[in-house]
């Protein structure tokens, strides 16, 4: 087996990362824009400078072997120290560079993340950014795991080991279809007890503004009627468009829809819903280098991006 630090930061380390990660040597190659069997080329000249298999090719599926599992933490964070170098290097002649991995949630990646990353990069040329999304909970988790380098969720995090910083003010709407009673109307909230409600999954921030609100305005979670859980917000507004039910999404999520006059605003007499898109990162000090770099663009353009004035309601009755 050769000396360890002659083979620690070669492609070969790179190669087996990623293929760690997706655990798919087909999903690898098209990352690395490399062919299969140079991937497994790569892979199998790493096996034998430790001396030991490092992935388990049997029964139809790819896994770690132990020594593939011990690896994998270290091939990372020699990721993290080349990436760190190099923003360092070029922070030092007054640039950013390098790479920076952003997580978001649905809505805000969807929404929102493109226009910010394009600003990004139009002062940051030389960083290299790529974008996860999921609900906010897999946004926290992806962020302690170091997976990415800052998240970007909706409202404050429910836990110790993270810092939030809240960059953006959302609103959320009541959305109902185009020719529903409630369209551009003003309701009472005791009529939600009989509307049939489109909600997000557990886990999901909007889920837990949408349930908070309701609650501080005297509605309680066991009177809802909860007619359908759906995974995206995408999801929600195609079902409020079929005639499914109504829901709350963010203002953000649904300006194509009132554009295009497929769906319709309600608002609720009593009820308060807006939140706070936060920034998220592991507790501990600021983030430094590239994620330091994109946490002050956001602080100082995200209302640049705002959605316009809100529309004017007519109250009912």
């Amino acid at each position: 087996m050769r000396n360890v630090e002659e083979v620690m930061e070669n492609f070969r380390m790179k190669v087996f990362r990623v293929v760690a990660t997706h655990l798919n040597f087909s999903r690898a190659a098209e990352e690395l824009l490399l062919t299969q069997p140079a991937v497994t080329q790569q892979i199998r000249g790493l096996e034998e400078d430790y001396g030991v298999p490092l992935f388990d090719r049997t029964g139809g599926r790819i896994t770690l072997t132990p020594s593939g599992t011990a690896l994998l933490p270290f091939a990372q964070r020699l990721k993290d120290i080349s990436d760190e170098a190099f923003a360092a290097v070029a922070g030092a002649s007054g640039e950013q560079a390098g790479q920076l991995a952003i997580g978001a949630s649905q809505t805000i990646g969807q929404y929102v993340l493109p226009n910010l990353v394009a600003g990004f990069l139009r002062e940051n040329p030389r960083v290299n950014v790529t974008a996860m999304s999921g609900n906010s909970d897999e946004m926290l988790e992806a962020v302690i795991a170091h997976r990415i380098h800052i998240a970007l969720i909706e409202g404050p995090a429910l836990r110790k080991d993270v810092r939030t910083e809240a960059f953006m003010e959302d609103e959320m709407a009541l959305v109902v279809p185009a020719s529903h009673e409630w369209a551009d109307t003003e309701v009472d909230i005791e009529t939600l007890k009989d509307a049939p409600l489109l909600m997000r999954e557990f886990g999901s921030g909007s889920r837990r503004v949408v349930e908070n609100a309701l609650t501080r305005a005297g509605l309680k979670r066991k009177d809802l009627k909860v007619h359908m859980e759906l995974d995206s917000t995408e999801g929600l507004l195609n079902a409020v468009e079929a005639g499914l039910g109504v829901t709350f999404v963010s203002r953000w999520a649904v300006r194509n829809q009132l554009s295009l006059g497929t769906l319709q605003l309600a608002r609720v007499r009593g009820l308060k819903l807006t939140r706070k898109f936060s920034i998220a990162y592991p507790a501990g000090p600021n983030p430094t280098g590239n994620a330091a770099a994109f946490r002050l663009h956001l602080l100082a353009h995200s209302r640049e991006f705002a959605p316009s004035a809100k529309r004017k309601i007519v109250k009912k009755g």
